[in-house]
């Protein structure tokens, strides 16, 4: 059984077990959704009442039109420079050379650092975890027109929590739509509800799992059983939106998207924020903790 060290001499027992079964397991959860700490915000108190209820939530227009050109623009210029190209940081798609995926988007561009460190959505976040937050993780997630692969049901926080070793469910992602996002282009699917159950997965995580996860996830995805009584149980909501428009999302949120067949690309960016009350550790069921510009550990965001 997994443990992990509050404190270096009082051992606690792992709370999501998950990567140790043989079958999966589900598992209630233990922290809030929206936490305390925090006095006022951008959200209003509807607004966490449906983010506490659902998961997730979507506003139509966070980012301004001129400013969605130019982070196309920057986008289109990344997914085109060589060099980038060629980085680790820039993950293809499984049967084609198009980019997948371009990670730390904030560490290589001065346009993306200056948008994650926006008001706008880091006093969102804020709001959400009660507390200064960091950036666990930026990409841009991208699914070219007849190209684009999908991404299995998962919840980001079983990968986080068993490869990075991230405690608790404290971490929120805000995708940020860079093109229209239609319910026929590769969509982000959510089940609403679904972040109040941790779903333990079986398998072990193999030593540079990332290496394979990132373009196609095996390891760490509920079997079609859990999904399908998910699904039952809580419905699927299909998050669509015009270019500019934002979802944030819990980090136990059960969510995929399907690959895209469509003429029509999808681009977004996406930005975790957790708290810095949830400091990484290291991981709960891997051999080793994935790269840094997978899981940063870098200092609070302070606006």
């Amino acid at each position: 059984m997994s443990t992990t060290t509050t404190d270096p001499n009082t051992p606690t027992r792992d709370p999501y077990p998950t990567r140790t079964v043989t079958h999966t397991t589900h598992i209630e959860r233990r922290e809030p959704v929206v936490w305390p700490g925090t006095t006022g915000g951008p959200l209003l108190d509807d607004e966490l009442r449906t983010y506490d209820r659902n998961g997730f939530l979507t506003f139509d227009r966070l980012i301004e039109p001129d400013e969605v050109v130019g982070l196309r623009a920057e986008l289109d210029r990344m997914c085109a420079d060589p060099r980038i190209r060629a980085d680790e940081r820039t993950v293809g798609e499984p049967d084609s050379d198009a980019v997948r995926s371009i990670f730390e988007i904030h560490r290589i561009s001065d346009v993306m650092a200056e948008l994650v460190a926006d008001p706008r959505l880091v006093d969102r976040a804020r709001q959400i975890l009660g507390t200064e937050v960091y950036i666990h993780q930026s990409r841009a997630n991208l699914k070219p027109g007849f190209d684009g692969s999908g991404f299995y049901w998962h919840s980001d926080f079983e990968t986080w929590h068993a490869e990075d070793g991230m405690p608790a469910m404290r971490a929120v992602s805000i995708s940020i739509a860079l093109t229209d996002n239609y319910v026929h282009n590769g969509a982000l699917m959510i089940m609403p509800g679904s972040h109040r159950t941790f779903v333990a997965c079986p398998g072990e995580t193999p030593d540079g799992h990332y290496r394979t996860s990132l373009r196609r996830q095996q390891i760490g995805t509920p079997d079609p059983d859990t999904l399908t009584g998910f699904a039952d149980r809580h419905g699927i909501s299909v998050v669509t939106g015009a270019a500019g428009s934002a979802t944030m999302f819990d980090s136990n949120c059960m969510h995929g998207s399907a690959e895209n067949i469509t003429p029509f690309p999808r681009a977004n960016l996406f930005v975790v924020y957790n708290s810095v009350d949830n400091a990484l550790t290291d991981p709960y069921a891997a051999p080793a903790p994935r790269p840094d510009f997978i899981a940063s550990r870098e200092t609070p965001l302070r606006g």
